[in-house]
């Protein structure tokens, strides 16, 4: 898959280049730099803080250890638009947590050069930033020798039977749902709205897993055709969203959670887009301070959190058929972030049969749905029914996801920490009995899951302990909590944000 992305490069790759590129840079306006690919090909040499320059969508360097590659206008990038949010800066982690091993060996065709130490800034430093800079290097190696471990472990082999019982269980779940819908009585509607409720949000956390490349894999290399096609049948099909628009999301959520975006990159976290009707922080609110509906909802979002995720779905729902479509238009629910490279990354995405497929399953969606919900008797009884399963599955889905993260610290895009401080700190555990795991879908350990994400959830018990281990051992916060007070805990982060930003920022 992802050399069949490379081999049709779109915008990418040099077609403007003109003569060899010289072994030192000139800034970011220099001209294109050849590829290795190229017969006149020579390694560039460059430090940190030139290839920071290089931080848009139109000209992204980043580099893998001290490999630097050109991924400039890559639109075909399998995994969308995450590939940006490390424009001008290292991606070693994330690039390995996110794909399988043999990906490496695809690199060559971006490869521009090499990062060498900038002398002159190490001479400036201080013996305590010096140290600080050892210990980082040796906090790093440390968590990549701690991957290696668990793969030896086999954490990261898949479990078949695990994954056959969860399909299975949804098969149930849905029939169970069209069974009770059939029954008039007040019984029949209630639990057939939920289970319906709870069949889409289970859906969610196995599309999930496939969307990772957790549940068809051989020897650390992913099935493309098995993950596309799941992923299509538990994403599209059963929940009515597009797959390819939520892997884009997620997947730039996962490289950079609780991150605010800078300048005009892709630098920032889609998830805690959620203004005008919440705020996560002091610098989202102030975005609507001029809004008189945003400052509304602002002063009221303590109280109106847990009502809207009884829509939230609906959100999804309305961005799935916008991202299939290209509809530009803007809808019901809408991001306030808006970005024109990533509205050409993400059309780019989508082309062709597999737009037409994403369409067609979308539609078939809705259609079991209304066919489902017609079972019964009146028409504002199976609207009523319809609602009712799209509110459980909302509250069950968002309340899970957002404790996931809510409520923590969030960075700004150039001060976030290494790969793995940053998904520690922004991530929260949730603890529980037996049925909290089941409901919660593998994200009650959402912070070993964020550091791991290939790792399939039946692995995630055993990689927690080794986790927590590791963070005790390097003085690391561990964030866990119970779903109930861990909910309190969110509510209360929003009015904390709420009276703040009504203080500092006044009506007038």
């Amino acid at each position: 898959e992802f050399r069949g992305s490379i081999e049709k490069m779109g915008k990418g790759g040099n077609q403007n280049v003109v003569g060899a590129a010289a072994p030192e840079l000139q800034g970011a306006n220099a001209k294109k730099p050849l590829r290795s690919t190229h017969p006149e090909f020579e390694p560039l040499k460059m430090t940190r803080a030139e290839m920071k320059k290089h931080n848009t969508v139109s000209d992204a360097w980043m580099s893998i250890g001290n490999k630097v590659y050109d991924m400039s206008d890559w639109h075909e990038h399998p995994g969308g638009s995450v590939l940006f949010t490390h424009a001008g800066d290292d991606m070693t982690d994330t690039f390995n947590m996110f794909h399988p091993p043999g990906t490496v060996k695809m690199l060559k065709d971006f490869y521009i050069g090499d990062l060498i130490e900038d002398a002159a800034a190490v001479a400036k430093m201080t013996p305590e930033e010096l140290q600080s800079k050892k210990e980082q290097a040796e906090f790093e190696k440390a968590y990549r020798n701690l991957r290696s471990q668990m793969k030896k472990a086999g954490l990261f082999e898949i479990n078949y039977w695990y994954y056959a019982y969860k399909l299975v269980s949804q098969l149930l779940l849905v029939s169970a749902s069209a069974y009770c819908a059939s029954y008039p009585t007040a019984l029949g509607f209630v639990t057939g709205a939920v289970l319906l409720g709870v069949f889409w949000q289970q859906s969610g956390w196995l599309c999930h897993d496939i969307s990772h490349n957790q549940m068809a894999q051989q020897d650390g290399q992913p099935f493309s055709f098995w993950n596309r096609t799941l992923g299509l049948i538990t994403g599209n099909l059963s929940q009515g969203f597009s797959v390819k628009w939520w892997k884009d999301k997620h997947n730039r959520h996962h490289a950079v959670p609780n991150v605010h975006g800078s300048g005009d990159g892709l630098n920032g976290d889609p998830d805690i887009d959620t203004m005008p009707l919440l705020a996560w922080s002091i610098k989202m609110a102030e975005t609507g301070k001029e809004n008189p509906t945003a400052r509304f909802m602002i002063s009221i979002q303590k109280f109106s959190y847990l009502p809207l995720l009884l829509i939230a779905r609906l959100s999804w729902l309305q961005q799935g058929i916008q991202f299939a479509w290209n509809i530009k238009e803007d809808g019901i629910f809408n991001n306030t972030v808006k970005n024109k490279d990533l509205e050409k990354l993400q059309e780019a995405s989508l082309q062709g049969s597999e737009k037409y497929i994403e369409q067609a399953l979308l539609i078939a969606h809705h259609t079991w749905v209304i066919l489902l919900c017609s079972n019964r008797p009146t028409f504002l009884s199976a609207f009523a029914f319809w609602f009712t399963a799209q509110a459980v599955c909302g509250f069950l889905l968002f309340v899970i996801t957002s404790l996931g993260h809510n409520g923590l610290i969030v960075y700004e895009a150039d001060e976030r920490p290494d790969y793995w401080k940053l998904q520690v700190t922004t991530t929260r555990n949730i603890s529980g009995n037996w049925f909290v795991h089941w409901l919660c879908g593998g994200l009650e350990y959402q912070v070993d899951h964020h550091l791991f994400p290939t790792m399939p959830r039946h692995s995630l018990p055993a990689a927690h302990e080794l986790i927590v281990s590791f963070c005790a051992e390097h003085g690391i916060k561990y964030n866990e909590d119970n779903l109930f007070h861990g909910t309190w805990e969110v509510i209360k982060h929003l009015d904390v944000v709420a009276r703040e930003f009504l203080i500092e920022f006044p009506a007038m």
